[in-house]
């Protein structure tokens, strides 16, 4: 596996990323061709309907679970920085910040999280201050 880092840490799942979106996304165009050339009005509404309703799936079959990670890495990270300072992190903190914070290593961590609520920055800008980039490979 090669080594993690800020440029390539993005989790691709090629199969779901590639393959369905474009089956989604194709469905509900056909779909709608369908429902403006069709001569049966019914069928064309029902797979609007239908490749919508999947469309919907889709989203939210990536959000949900991304959303409970988001809370499991705030839980961790805010036991880690407790561990280390015996302080609970900023609550001025964003999720997306907190995120970013993961990947930092524990000797820079509570220093780059106290600059991260100090200064208001980004995930991005937090994930390229990190020196030592530690790697998290059980992310969805």
């Amino acid at each position: 596996m090669d080594t993690q880092n800020v440029k390539n840490h993005a989790r691709m799942h090629p199969i779901y990323h590639y393959v369905l979106s474009l089956l989604v996304l194709g469905g509900l165009i056909l779909s709608i061709v369908y429902f403006f050339k069709a001569e049966n009005l019914f069928l064309g509404v029902i797979l609007v309907v239908m490749s919508l309703a999947l469309l919907i799936i889709f989203t939210l079959l990536r959000l949900y679970p991304l959303k409970a990670q988001d809370r499991a890495i705030r839980a961790e990270e805010n036991l880690r920085y407790y561990v280390l300072t015996g302080k609970l992190l900023d609550a001025n903190l964003t999720p997306a910040q907190i995120v970013a914070l993961r990947f930092a290593p524990d000797n820079e961590f509570p220093g780059l999280a106290e600059r991260a609520a100090a200064e208001n920055m980004k995930p991005k800008v937090i994930k390229q201050a990190i020196t030592n980039w530690k790697a998290d490979h059980y992310r969805i």
